[in-house]
């Protein structure tokens, strides 16, 4: 018998050991094996071994010492980034700014593409269209779908690039600060969440937090408002004038708390100035629209008196509600409004 290879402190020959499923689904969306570690993508680009890192945890990605982990597209990657560095265009703190931007949404994309394709491929694995396996499936999904899905995504940062320089104006930004900003921020919370998520499993888990996302969202897109984020059961989202935000609110509320399938949803409304940074907004609005959510009732919505004195009269009745303590703000008198 043969000695075994192992036995002896030898490895398979890389050319003849077969590769494992995963690999196979790497190298299709890849384009290219791992074939530098970190100190060769230096030497290739020209960047410090230390700037190779920071730039790749900014992606989102863990380290590797002397491992060959990298790609001749991860230097072109790096190469590329560097270029409009060199240029003088932005300097290497804000180059990794916008690489920790690009890493967690393309994390979360990419996360999201994966949950929403899985179904398909077990239905391809399962149907007329098996051929052997699962693996066999993705990698054919893959080669179909990911090349017009990559001319998406570009079409679509390009559109929301376009849009978000027009806020810059569009929304007030202060001449002193160009992060600052003065919008109607909304937040959204559905009632009970977490009791109810302990009597679901994880599909009905899942579908419900898809719903209230995408009805949200649909909503919101529908008065000229962003999501700036959403955490499963909650939505924060912003509006240039306080009566799109309250329409926004009547919306959810209609789309969400009136459906009998659905549980019921709180909605709070705050106004004023608010930073961005990071694809996200900071501010006392924000905070208190969140706080709002914790004493509005079941289906209703509820502002501060920032958001009911931009609602012209002629159309809104408000109503002051009893002072309440409000973390962080002390006693607030919320105020409800109403078309007349």
């Amino acid at each position: 018998m043969a000695p075994d290879p192992s036995e002896q402190g030898e490895q398979p020959d890389p050319a003849t050991r077969q590769q494992r499923p995963g690999e196979r689904l790497d190298e299709a969306i890849l384009r290219s094996k791992p074939r530098f570690n970190a100190l060769e993508v230096a030497a290739e680009t020209g960047v410090t071994i230390e700037e190779t890192r920071r730039l790749w945890r900014a992606l989102g990605f863990p380290e590797f010492s002397g491992e060959k982990a990298y790609t001749a597209a991860d230097i072109e990657a790096v190469s590329t980034l560097m270029s409009f560095v060199d240029a003088g265009a932005v300097d290497f703190d804000t180059a990794v700014n916008l690489t920790r931007g690009v890493g967690q949404t393309m994390a979360r994309l990419a996360d999201w593409e994966v949950s929403t394709l899985v179904t398909r491929v077990e239905e391809m694995a399962a149907g007329d269209e098996a051929n052997s396996s699962r693996v066999h499936s993705a990698l054919q999904l893959i080669n179909e779908v990911n090349p017009p899905f990559e001319r998406l995504v570009v079409y679509a940062w390009r559109r929301h690039l376009a849009a978000a320089v027009g806020r810059i104006e569009a929304m007030g930004a202060k001449d002193e600060d160009l992060h600052t900003i003065d919008v109607t921020v909304g937040f959204a919370d559905l009632v009970s969440f977490t009791a109810l998520s302990n009597t679901l499993d994880r599909d009905e888990i899942g579908d419900l937090v898809e719903v209230f996302e995408s009805r949200c969202q649909d909503v919101v897109a529908r008065y000229g408002g962003r999501i700036i984020k959403s955490l499963g059961d909650s939505v924060l989202f912003v509006t240039n004038t306080a009566e799109e935000s309250v329409g926004v609110a009547e919306g959810i509320i209609n789309v969400i708390g009136r459906d009998a399938k659905m549980p019921d949803v709180r909605l709070g409304l705050a106004s004023g100035p608010v930073i961005q940074r990071l694809g996200d907004i900071f501010g006392p609005p924000v905070n208190m629209a969140a706080r709002l959510t914790q004493v509005a009732r079941r289906n209703r919505l509820i502002v501060d008196q920032n958001t009911a004195d931009l609602l012209p009269t002629d159309e809104w009745e408000h109503r002051r509600l009893p002072a309440r303590p409000v973390r962080g703000f002390g006693l607030v008198e919320p105020v409800a409004v109403r078309r007349r």
